[in-house]
């Protein structure tokens, strides 16, 4: 996994200064939209851990995602929404304890084995809540969203200003998230994870438990997604067995290679472009997901690194990174003959 070079991060807060200004430049419609953007691009980075650092390709992902939503809406009042503090525990809580009872079992097969049992749970999860009244069955239902408040105070928002608070929140989510990630991929913890994307044999052989880190990071994975999960509920106020579907992790797995997989910014990229151009072919045409399918297809042939691998024209040479500077190297001694 690379990380973000200084004029990597120059680009990266450039882009959250540039997202943190939107609502002052858009319609409320694109703050929503935007919103939306933001919480598919958190599914995409937790999603980022497993297969770009891990080498582990999960179709299940999108059940922690959904299970953290449908875990607001269990423990949420009918007409009363809980503080943001208790329910965002809750959701990262229960999407951790599946990853755990999930990630415990299907670790233990490798390859397409360990694509089909994640595959199986989601699907599981699905028909739990699809064929069930919990959770409204199939039609979904209404909650009372989660507020922002801290000991019974809770912030004065109009309607016209929840959408940007809410917005605001994704933002900032996202960025603790990406920032979190990449002080945990710079630790003993990541390299360890770095090692056995590319040889785990190698690793093991080194002594440590591969099967421990890679539950952990399952783990982590899947906390990471209960996040995105109720921000969804929180945005939305709603929740559907959709939400647990397996191309729920489809489309996360569409934005990691859109971005870019050896990244960790790649998937937000991917996450923005993905949203954008679902919402540019819903303008242009009725078939939106033929066009969305052929910009994506495009895409990923035209940039196999993704939009990440993209690099600035020659001609800008003050934004490209310096190139290392050569030292001298002194003339070697020529030998002298022995005898």
């Amino acid at each position: 996994m690379l990380p973000p070079s200084k004029y990597g991060w120059m680009g990266l807060a450039a882009g959250a200064l540039a997202l943190a200004a939107l609502p002052f430049a858009v319609p409320s419609y694109y703050v929503e939209l935007g919103t939306y953007a933001l919480i598919a691009a958190m599914l995409a980075l937790s999603l980022q851990l497993l297969v770009g650092c891990t080498g582990l390709v999960s179709l299940g992902h999108g059940a922690f995602y959904g299970l953290a939503a449908y875990t607001v809406y269990l423990i949420t009042p009918e007409n009363q929404g809980l503080s943001i503090f208790v329910t965002l525990p809750a959701a990262v809580l229960a999407a951790g304890l599946a990853a755990f009872v999930v990630g415990a079992l299907s670790l233990r097969t490798r390859g397409f084995f360990f694509l089909m049992v994640t595959l199986a749970f989601g699907q599981m999860v699905f028909f739990l809540f699809h064929d069930t009244k919990i959770g409204g069955g199939a039609d979904g239902a209404f909650l009372a969203r989660p507020v922002l408040s801290l000991f019974g105070f809770e912030l004065p928002l109009t309607r016209r200003q929840r959408p940007i608070a809410i917005y605001y929140v994704a933002l900032v989510q996202m960025v603790l998230m990406y920032i979190g990630l990449v002080f945990l991929l710079r630790s003993l913890f990541g390299r360890v994870l770095e090692g056995i994307r590319v040889n785990e044999h190698r690793v093991q052989a080194m002594g440590y438990d591969t099967y421990r880190y890679k539950l952990a990071a399952f783990v982590i994975a899947g906390m990471l997604a209960g996040v995105a999960g109720h921000m969804w509920a929180m945005h939305r106020g709603f929740v559907n067995p959709e939400l647990v579907a397996w191309h729920r992790s489809a489309e996360a797995l569409m934005m990691i290679l859109l971005g870019g997989l050896n990244t960790l910014h790649g998937p937000s990229l991917g996450a923005l472009a993905y949203t954008g151009s679902e919402e540019l072919a819903q303008i242009v045409t009725e078939r939106k997901l033929l066009v969305q399918g052929l910009v994506i297809l495009f895409v990923v042939l035209a940039l196999p690194k993704g939009l990440s691998g993209l690099r600035l024209p020659r001609r800008w040479p003050m934004l490209q990174p310096a190139a290392p500077k050569k030292t001298p190297t002194e003339p070697a001694a020529e030998s002298v003959p022995h005898g």
